[in-house]
């Protein structure tokens, strides 16, 4: 539960302090196991969550390189300026070498210069020098000019792949654009489904999704030999601590914003606030913060649709408000495992998940979830920007 953040505030989602208590005393009803009553909306949900990433990813290398190539267009751009201001330079050079030779004699035939000259040899020496400067800087101005024509020709290439990056941006932004309008009209038909479950009292079955490393939620995947066990691996970025690897419940890659802290105050809720709060969209994936059990699948309540996990040292935790479920009671689940999507079900203002750590499975045996964390090798970066 936390305080007002979000898009939209969903009317009868928001129970006064008397509600609250009343509704944390009733028993919340378990989830059947899964079945072909999953809506197909949260399995949308997640397909449209990894394309979005995956176009949100190309979309970035896209802009970065379409920047970097201009930067290439505008340094050859420079250089081709720098060479034309010496090729002019090196012109001048010749004009002058060439109005030199003409002040001393330069326009009389060779015979006539030596005849006419004091030395002889001396002419010979300056007609000499004369001639091979000329030379030289022709020479000189025979380079530069075919230097130029390259720098023109790489100038002309490079501005080419940076209208063409811009153009494939562009299009990009567009695709980009198109797949967040589908996923916010899908997130907000998962979150009426889930309103919907809640309202009844009676959540549907907990959805198979495909998870990173192409384990499925609700059972787990097949093992070598045909057993079945905790599905999906454990996510980079988890951190070993006591009884096994640990892992944030919202991965940095998908975004969060850590909002309503443990123990603060609020309107909404009866006491302290007895989580920690992460802002996200609906149907983030939720992840299982390390090994366990799953010890329960709730749905309504003040928490919503909610899913608890007995760890292998002995303690719990708690993903409230969601969406969705992807496991199911009993079901083993390993650190970093999808088992839920977020939402914005029971007593709350805005998608968020609202996460606690518990000595027990019980509310009101709650610790401050980010010390907890913090010692056991888990830190809270916050993530990159929200989709």
């Amino acid at each position: 539960m936390r305080l007002p953040h979000g898009r939209r505030s969903l009317p009868g989602s928001v129970l006064f302090a008397p509600a609250v208590l009343i509704a944390l005393s009733l028993p919340a009803a378990a989830v059947p196991a899964a079945g072909p009553d999953v809506p197909a909306v949260s399995t949308e949900v997640a397909r449209l969550l990894t394309e979005a990433s995956r176009v949100t990813e190309a979309y970035e290398r896209g802009r970065h390189a379409a920047a970097a190539q201009r930067v290439r267009a505008l340094r050859l751009q420079g250089e081709l300026d720098d060479k034309r201001r010496h090729l002019a330079v090196l012109h001048g050079r010749a004009g002058e070498v060439a109005r030199a030779q003409y002040r001393t004699g330069g326009s009389l035939p060779p015979a006539a210069g030596l005849l006419l000259a004091d030395d002889p040899e001396d002419a010979l020496r300056a007609a000499r020098m004369a001639r091979q400067a000329g030379q030289a800087v022709d020479r000189l101005v025979r380079r530069t000019d075919r230097a130029e024509r390259l720098l023109e020709a790489a100038v002309a290439r490079a501005r080419t792949a940076w209208r063409d990056l811009e153009a494939r941006h562009a299009r990009l932004a567009a695709v980009k654009r198109d797949l967040e309008a589908r996923l916010e009209r899908a997130r907000w038909r998962l979150q009426a489904v889930a309103d919907r479950s809640v309202a009844a009292g009676s959540c549907r079955g907990a959805a198979r999704l495909e998870q990173p490393g192409g384990a499925r939620g609700a059972g787990g995947p097949e093992r070598p030999g045909g057993a079945r066990g905790a599905a999906g691996p454990e996510r980079p970025g988890g951190a070993r601590g006591a009884g096994g690897p640990w892992v944030a419940p919202v991965s940095e890659a998908d975004g969060y914003e850590l909002s309503a802290g443990f123990d603060s105050t609020g309107k909404y809720w009866a006491h302290r606030h007895t989580g920690q709060d992460f802002a996200v969209g609906v149907g983030t994936p939720v992840r299982s913060i390390g090994a366990g059990r799953v010890h329960a699948v709730s749905c309504g309540g003040a928490f919503g649709i909610e899913v608890v996990v007995r760890h292998t040292n002995g303690w719990y935790s708690q993903y409230a408000h969601l969406a969705s479920t992807a496991v199911a009671p009993g079901q083993p689940v390993a650190a970093g495992q999808w088992v839920g999507q977020a939402g914005t079900t029971g007593n709350s203002t805005g998608p968020h998940l609202h996460f606690e750590v518990r000595l027990t499975p019980h509310l009101g045996s709650g610790v401050d979830p980010l010390p907890w964390l913090r010692e056991h090798g888990v830190e809270l970066g916050g993530g990159r920007s929200r989709r």
